[in-house]
């Protein structure tokens, strides 16, 4: 029963993780000129985050750290929420 809630804790923290990249993408997509939506942020991170790697990988040939951010932390909640759920 430990293993499955931690790994179900582990997964929270790593959503909160990846909702905090999610507003600092946005953020810095607003400082470049490009409109966002907060209201429609559910709906359109893949997008956002989409432009994020394009607009940092144009100015300075490499991805930006808020990109691996994200995609670590939802995939890390992921595994983890399918893990724990087998667990139980």
């Amino acid at each position: 029963m430990i293993p499955s809630t931690a790994l179900l804790a582990i997964a929270l923290i790593s959503a909160v993780w990846g909702v905090v990249s999610s507003m600092v993408i946005v953020s810095r997509l607003r400082d470049r000129g490009i409109k966002t939506s907060f209201f429609l942020l559910r709906l359109l991170i893949i997008k956002y985050v989409a432009q994020y790697r394009a607009i940092t990988r144009e100015e300075t040939g490499r991805t930006g750290p808020w990109f691996y951010s994200f995609i670590v932390a939802m995939n890390l909640a992921l595994v983890c929420v399918i893990v724990g759920l087998l667990l139980r």
